[in-house]
């Protein structure tokens, strides 16, 4: 049996959109108000969203509970199966001893840790997203600031605000890839008009992150390594998106302005040298010194985590390890919910099929990248086993957390929530060029991926567009860089973020931290896509 979705079931679309909001506004109430551990916002969440689909939009309950499992179990895998790994990676190089030989080879670029951000929350997050994407940059960058001194707040919060620029490009480019699939646009037109407004954005975002951790004052002593960062980091998106299309972008613009801030710090420094008051003096002359061997050594793990990533993110051999795919149709889901109209142009059959891919994810990269690992730092199984064991047990809360915010954004899917709210963006006539964004923004909270939130609402701004006299791939492009200032607060990246920096249960600290810089960021993106409809 079928069950069409109902995107106006309350038989007005404000007082349908009224009651699609009430989850999220409960979460944003849990979090920033209640301050309620991650875990148990999540699953009041998931729990209050199953019972508006059921009484609200009337989705048959063994379809409601039945898609909410199947968003916790993508939470497990593959979302949860990277956390465990990237997170047990890092721990790696500080069980063998190896992170203090790290910590000096940053040192001796900068002591200061404005620039040791730059440098990793910024240049290195973007190139762990681009390759890999999901909660993989997060994961390791906001593990690597604490291994180095930060407080987890900081670390996280910073890590999750510098880690916006790329996300659309991220995965070897597949959000927009996703979009051009969705809405039938050319890839390549999409990925131009997103490198024009992300190459911007990586320019303002290193001020920005630099800003939130220390003031105007304090970027402004930096400045030159900030223009340095991101003028180099936004140039090379910028061509690159243009002239090569979306797959390479956030990797080749991280590799240039990490190199380019490497070198530059060969030459410049900071007149003042900015500590937290907390940290230990530093003294000229009492640093290790250490070989260029075992700097390499140290930070191996790190090497050959990025050599797996991007080879696992190569489509020759992404399509191999595809081949042990295991595909499950879910049973009593899988096409017998139909999208209707104007999400899509004809009735749709809703796809529910979870993929079991046991090589090809990500985390299983970022694993063999562990097991690796475990020779060149000359730790034994034993003590590695033990390790990842204890990993397991740290972890087993964000665990739940992810599931949890999974099974809300599936359920929010599935019942047509998502749609509902998207539709109500869509009523805004001449204005909607620059709600775009914040539809997409919308969708990336909901979802935890920009991917999904293309999937979700590409189409719906196709049509949208075209129905006030506006470029749909400009609103298309939209959904994809609004999107990337709502991953910072998405649940599933705050749970991320949270466990890579045993933070676990503070997640409403880290949301209350990131929220205005999201809101701010999703707002100066708007202005740009509505500057790009009418005036360019």
């Amino acid at each position: 049996m079928t069950w069409t979705q109902n995107y106006d079931p309350m038989g007005g679309l404000l007082l349908s959109t009224a009651i699609a909001l009430i989850p999220i506004v409960y979460f944003f109430w849990a979090l920033a108000i209640q301050k309620m551990k991650g875990h148990i916002a999540g699953l009041t969440t998931v729990i209050l969203t199953v019972l508006i689909a059921i009484f609200g939009y009337g989705m048959p309950a063994n379809m409601a509970v039945t898609s909410t499992v199947f968003g916790a179990f993508v939470g497990l895998w593959p979302i949860g199966w990277i956390v465990i790994n990237a997170v047990f990676l890092y721990k790696l190089t500080v069980k063998s001893g190896q992170f203090d030989v790290i910590r000096s080879s940053i040192s001796s670029l900068t002591n200061d840790r404005r620039l040791q951000v730059l440098l990793i929350a910024f240049s290195f997050n973007g190139f762990i997203e681009g390759a890999a994407g999901f909660g993989t940059p997060v994961a390791i960058s906001a593990a690597l600031l604490v291994g180095l001194g930060f407080r987890p707040l900081y670390a996280a919060g910073l890590c999750m605000i510098a880690n916006t620029a790329p996300v659309a490009f991220g995965g070897i480019g597949i959000p927009l890839v996703t979009a051009a699939k969705t809405t039938g646009l050319q890839v390549m037109e999409i990925a131009r008009i997103a490198g024009v407004q992300l190459g911007l954005m990586a320019i303002i975002v290193p001020f920005w992150v630099i800003v939130a951790m220390t003031g105007i004052r304090g970027a402004m002593e930096i400045l030159p390594a900030i223009l340095v960062s991101g003028l180099s980091f936004g140039l090379t998106m910028f061509l690159t998106a243009t002239f090569l299309g979306p797959e390479l972008p956030a990797i080749a613009a991280s590799v240039v302005s990490l190199i380019a801030l490497a070198l530059f710090l060969k030459l410049w420094r900071p007149k003042h040298i900015f500590r937290f008051d907390d940290d230990p003096e530093v003294k000229a002359g009492t640093e290790h010194t250490y070989s260029m061997g075992q700097i390499v050594k140290a930070w191996s793990p790190f090497i050959v985590l990025t050599g797996f990533i991007t080879l696992w993110a190569l489509p020759a051999v992404k399509n191999i390890l595809k081949l042990q795919n295991v595909v499950i149709p879910v049973p009593g889901l899988d096409k017998l919910i139909m999208q209707a109209a104007p999400i899509v142009t004809k009735p749709t059959p809703y796809g529910a099929v979870f993929t079991f891919d046991v090589l090809a994810a990500a985390g299983t990269g970022i694993l063999l990248a562990a097991l690796l690992s475990m020779f060149l730092v000359r730790l034994s199984f034993s003590d590695w086993i033990s390790l990842y064991g204890k990993n397991l047990k740290e972890l087993m809360y964000p665990l739940i957390t992810i599931s949890c915010v999974l099974g809300f954004a599936y359920i929010a899917n599935y019942s047509g929530m998502s749609a509902t709210l998207g539709l109500a963006a869509a009523k805004s006539g001449k204005v909607f060029p620059f709600m775009a964004p914040i539809l997409g923004w919308l969708g990336v909270f909901l979802t935890g991926s920009d991917t999904s939130s293309c999937a979700l609402f590409g189409n719906l701004q196709k049509i949208t567009a075209e129905q006030i006299g506006v470029s749909s791939t400009l609103t298309v492009a939209a959904n994809a860089t609004g999107g990337v200032a709502g991953k910072m607060i998405s649940p599933q990246s705050l749970a991320v973020a949270a466990g890579a920096t045993g933070l676990v249960g503070q997640e409403s600290d880290i949301f209350r931290y990131t929220l205005k810089h999201s809101i701010g960021m999703v707002l100066v993106i708007s202005i740009m896509t509505y500057v790009m409809a009418f005036f360019m």
